[in-house]
């Protein structure tokens, strides 16, 4: 089944001023998200999917396909679901979205999102341990699984709640942006109405989970750095980078 990777990428973002072309280790952020997502060699073909002529011609200039789709589109899901839907990916049966934010995104997350498909989920996505002294921010989703390993809940609040204290250890699961679904899913999501949840919490995933729509969560057992939504979540990405030299695993 030939994947089709989709990257969206919005210019306007309220707490990180045109987030897509800030530099991380000198190189606009959502090139290096391309970067990473084409080097795990998983995906036959990928695609940025912008509402910005900027992010456009910065992503091409780095010898990467880019398309410019509706500014209206109120999720990154909303975006991608545009790309897949054009005849020229219609031979693509299995969509996978990475966040534009996430340029640390292990390779485990990627192909354990598609594997959750391929076992049988609407949706395939992707957790990591979480130090519980990180729980209570909220640019860090969260997420809790059933004995299945599919998502319950997700939230920026810190789940679970514990109650009386007591140990903590492998309570904490971070979310990691990335969707893997086939494409009726993906177009069965974005049909769907926005709910209280979603809008509360600001977490697109929210609106298919509330309408019962299974998402596989697939456990990397090594911690991630959470996604880019913050002046201080770009320094920590930069300290990163530079201690790694842009090498991660």
């Amino acid at each position: 089944m030939p994947v089709l990777g989709v990257i969206p990428a919005r210019l306007g973002s309220t707490r990180l001023p045109r987030k897509p072309l800030q530099l991380l280790g000198g190189v606009p952020l959502v090139v290096r998200v391309a970067e990473r997502v084409r080097g795990l060699g998983c995906l036959d073909a990928l695609v940025i999917a912008t509402d910005s002529a900027d992010i456009k011609g910065v992503a091409e200039a780095a010898g990467f396909r880019a398309l410019l789709t509706s500014r209206s589109h109120r999720t990154g899901t909303e975006r991608v679901a545009e790309v897949a839907g054009r005849d020229e990916f219609s031979g693509f049966d299995l969509i996978v979205n990475v966040q534009g934010d996430e340029p640390f995104v292990p390779a485990e997350a990627v192909t354990g999102a598609i594997a959750r498909v391929h076992g049988g989920d609407d949706v395939g996505s992707a957790a990591t341990p979480l130090d519980p002294a990180d729980a209570a921010d909220p640019a860090r989703v969260k997420v809790v699984l059933d004995a299945r390993g599919r998502a319950l809940y997700f939230s920026r609040s810190p789940i679970p709640c514990l109650r009386d204290g007591g140990p903590v250890e492998g309570l904490y699961w971070q979310h990691i942006g990335i969707y893997a679904c086939r494409r009726d899913a993906l177009m069965a999501w974005v049909a769907l109405a926005p709910t209280e949840l979603e809008q509360a919490e600001q977490l697109e995933q929210l609106r298919a989970l509330q309408h019962g729509m299974t998402f596989g969560i697939a456990r990397v057992r090594a911690p991630a750095l959470p996604g880019i939504d913050t002046p201080e979540d770009l320094r920590r990405a930069e300290a990163h980078w530079q201690d790694t030299q842009g090498v991660t695993t």
